[in-house]
């Protein structure tokens, strides 16, 4: 059974960080691509960011939070990463981890003051 649990939410002051992570079980992690995915509040998803199989070589991410989000993996550990720099108000979400058709059941990010 595909697994995915993501921890690392919480409140963050505006201009702040956090680290998401997502721990996935079920299925040969390395062998798939992974995605983050979130939605804030009365809003539809937006993708924000996607790390490639096996090293993770290739990273894409929204234009609104390149160069602010880092995605990364670590097949060792079967968890992927989204490193959260310079948060803004507007990142205020529920964030997703994804592969393919399995979620899993998110985490909150609010930033705030």
């Amino acid at each position: 059974e595909v697994q995915l649990v993501e921890s690392g939410g919480g409140l963050v002051q505006p201009g702040g960080s956090l680290r998401l992570s997502c721990a996935a079980s079920g299925f040969t992690f390395g062998t798939y691509a992974m995605s983050w995915v979130r939605q804030a509040p009365g809003k539809g998803l937006e993708w924000v960011a996607r790390i490639s199989r096996d090293g993770g070589g290739i990273t894409n991410y929204a234009d609104s939070v390149k160069g602010r989000f880092t995605i990364a993996r670590d097949n060792a550990k079967n968890t992927v990463y989204l490193q959260m720099n310079s948060l803004k108000p507007e990142d205020t979400a529920v964030y997703y981890c994804k592969r393919r058709i399995y979620w899993g059941q998110g985490t909150q990010v609010t930033v705030s003051s």
